[in-house]
């Protein structure tokens, strides 16, 4: 595991793509993750603040996906109990009118399946955003898919990003709050036990 860890962290495959992006930045990637972990979080890139602190989620996407779950920081944070592995283990960067780019395909497709071959088996996968879905489960729409969450529970849970700007989201979608999150904060509290 450390000889993979170390393969990532040393990753340049993208060096190019972001020195071309608005934020012309250099890779950075953000491991996080050990074997024997009980809990998998598939998410989509690292953010800009996630790149300068070098910890996942250190952003209010990570407050507001720590509340889903039902857990605080130290919880969230155990790399014994919860592996946190994007489809991409670098910030992006920002197009020209500060949007954020996608994860780049390629870091799923060099990384993913020998992360996921070292991680061993897990009890919870949250498929956080529409990039993992599609990775996980070849689903297309987000909310289709996260709305068919039952058809995945217990073991997986499909979520929407928990960035600020899927607020308008929540709201249009209040069965999200009130069926899926109670069903995930359970399942999150019998496996973390």
């Amino acid at each position: 595991m450390e000889r993979l860890e170390t393969e990532i962290r040393g990753c340049g495959l993208c060096a190019a793509q972001f020195g071309a992006s608005a934020t012309a930045h250099a890779p950075r990637p953000v491991v996080w993750f050990r074997p024997g972990a009980r809990i998998l979080i598939a998410g989509q890139a690292p953010g800009a603040r996630v790149h300068a602190s070098g910890r996942p989620f250190t952003d209010a996407s990570g407050e507001r996906l720590r509340d889903w779950m039902g857990v605080n920081e130290a919880a969230f944070y155990d790399l014994a109990r919860v592996a946190i592995v994007p489809m991409a283990f670098c910030f992006p960067g920002y197009d020209a009118k500060g949007a954020d780019l996608p994860p780049p395909p390629i870091c799923a497709a060099r990384w993913r399946a020998r992360v996921l071959a070292e991680l061993g088996p897990v009890d919870l996968t949250l498929l956080v955003g529409g990039a993992a879905q599609r990775w996980h489960l070849g689903a297309r729409a987000v909310t289709a898919t996260v709305a068919a969450w039952q058809n995945h529970a217990p073991r997986v849970f499909p979520l929407p990003h928990p960035s600020w700007r899927n607020t308008a989201w929540l709201k249009r979608n209040p069965w999200f709050a009130a069926d899926l999150l109670p069903a995930l904060r359970a399942r999150v509290k019998e496996v973390l036990r």
